[in-house]
C-alpha cells in the first residue's frame, strides 16, 4: 500500500478560528484523517506547509510513521522548526495512524501498546469566552455542570496579555474564580488558565491568593521559555503547575522536566508532532513523576479522537480538553464524533481513529479570512502599573 495524495481543508466552524483537517489517500482505497492546530492569522501558513510537505509522501508506505516525522524535520525542514511546520507534521501523522488502524482492523490504541484504561476524563473549555462580570462566569459555569462535566477550565484575567499587570487585574481574577467556585460548589474541579502571560512577581502573588479556592491546577502562569522561573512559581504557589501547550516535540519538553518546571505537561497532538510524539513525551515525563493532560484547542472530532487514543495508553494521563463551542459544528461534518457522558469519553472500538469526516459537508463551510484585529499601539499601553 502506497500513499497517493495528501489533501488539506480549512473550514470555519462558526466560532473564532478556522479548523484544518488533513486527508491522506492510498492506492488501496484506504484513507485516513488528521487535524492540524490553527491560530488566528496563521492558518494559511499551516496550509502552505501542508501543501509543500504533502507531495513528499507520495509513493511512500503509510506504515512508516516514525520515519516520516523524522525526515520531515531532518530533510524537508533542514532541522529548522516552526509551529506551522509541527502543525502540518501533526496533521499528517494522525492520518497515517488512522490508515494503519483501518488496514490492520485495529483501533489505534491497540497499535500503541494497548489500552491502560477504557475511558478518558475530559474537562470543559470554551464556555467563558467574552465574559466580563463574575456573575456571568458563575451562570455559565452552572450550565456546564448541568451538562454533566465535573471539571472546567477558564482564564479569569482580562485582556490584553501582558507580563506586568495592575493589581486591579489580580483582584478581578480573584472575584471571578470566587464567583465560579461559589456557583458550582466544592466538588467540581476548577482549572485556571493564564496563557503564559505573567512575570513571576505577579504569578506568585496572584496564584497564592487563588489557591484558597481548591484549584485542580494553575496553567501556564509564565512562558515555557523560562523554565527556572516556572520552577520558582511552582515551588511557591501550592497549586499543581501545568505547562506545554505552546511547546513542540520532545526536545522542547526536556528542559521543563529537567528543571522541575511543572507537575503536569499539556502537549497538543495537533501541533506537538502527532500521536506518537505525544505518547513519547508522556513516557519522558513518567520517571519524573509528572502527569500528562493533553491540550486540545481543536475540533471535538479528529484531534480529540487522536488524543483519546494516545491518552488511553499513558499510565500518567489524568484528563484532557473538550471544547464545547465546536461540538455542534462537528455533528454537521461527522456522524460519529466522540462525546462525553458524565465527564468521560469511552474508548472507540472501530478500526483506526474511530471517527469519520464527511468530505462533502466540509465543502459547505469554507475557511474564512480573518479581519484585522485591533492590536494595541503605543498610545494604548499604560504609563505603568
Amino acid at each position: 500500500m502506497k500513499i497517493t495524495a495528501v489533501k488539506s481543508y480549512a473550514v470555519h466552524p462558526g466560532w473564532r478560528k478556522n479548523l484544518i483537517f488533513v486527508k491522506v489517500e492510498t492506492d488501496a482505497g484506504i484513507h485516513g484523517w488528521g487535524e492540524a492546530y490553527s491560530q488566528y492569522d496563521r492558518d494559511r501558513a499551516v496550509m502552505a506547509q501542508l501543501e509543500c510537505l504533502g507531495p513528499y509522501l507520495t509513493g511512500r508506505s503509510p506504515f512508516d510513521i516514525k520515519h516520516f516525522t523524522q525526515f520531515a524535520f531532518d530533510d524537508y525542514a533542514a532541522r529548522r522548526g516552526s509551529v506551522e511546520l509541527f502543525c502540518a507534521i501533526s496533521g499528517i501523522e494522525q492520518a497515517l495512524w488512522d490508515i494503519v488502524g483501518k488496514a490492520t482492523k485495529q483501533p489505534v490504541y491497540n497499535l500503541l501498546g494497548g489500552r491502560y484504561r477504557d475511558k478518558i476524563r475530559v474537562y470543559a473549555n470554551g464556555w467563558s469566552y467574552g465574559m466580563k462580570e463574575p456573575a456571568d462566569y458563575a451562570r455559565a459555569a452552572e450550565n456546564v455542570v448541568k451538562q454533566g462535566f465535573t471539571a472546567m477550565k477558564f482564564d479569569p484575567l482580562p485582556s490584553p496579555w501582558r507580563s506586568y499587570i495592575p493589581q486591579e487585574h489580580e483582584r478581578r481574577a480573584i472575584r471571578v474564580v470566587k464567583a465560579v467556585r461559589d456557583a458550582v460548589g466544592p466538588d467540581i474541579d476548577l482549572l485556571i488558565e493564564q496563557h503564559r502571560r505573567l512575570a513571576p512577581m505577579h504569578a506568585i502573588r496572584l496564584d497564592k491568593q487563588l489557591a484558597e479556592f481548591n484549584l485542580y491546577w494553575m496553567e501556564e502562569s509564565c512562558q515555557a521559555e523560562f523554565p527556572d522561573e516556572l520552577a520558582q512559581i511552582r515551588r511557591e504557589i501550592g497549586v499543581p503547575m501545568v505547562i506545554g501547550e505552546a511547546t513542540y516535540t520532545k526536545t522542547g519538553f526536556r528542559p521543563l522536566l529537567e528543571k522541575r518546571s511543572a507537575d503536569i505537561l499539556n502537549p497538543d497532538v495537533a501541533c506537538v508532532g502527532g500521536i506518537l510524539e505525544l505518547k513519547e513525551i508522556a513516557a519522558m515525563a513518567e520517571p519524573f513523576l509528572v502527569a500528562v493532560s493533553p491540550h486540545n484547542y481543536n475540533s471535538t472530532l479528529v484531534a480529540l479522537a487522536s488524543t483519546v487514543h494516545a491518552s488511553a495508553t499513558m499510565p500518567n494521563f489524568i484528563i484532557t480538553e473538550y471544547f464545547l463551542p465546536f461540538v455542534e459544528f462537528c455533528d454537521r461534518i461527522s456522524p460519529n464524533q466522540l462525546k462525553p457522558k458524565n465527564g468521560y469519553i469511552e474508548l472507540p472500538t472501530a478500526p483506526g481513529l474511530g471517527v469519520d469526516v464527511d468530505e462533502n459537508a466540509l465543502a459547505k463551510y469554507p475557511g474564512k479570512p480573518y479581519t484585522l484585529r485591533p492590536l494595541r499601539r503605543p498610545e494604548d499601553e499604560p504609563g505603568g502599573i
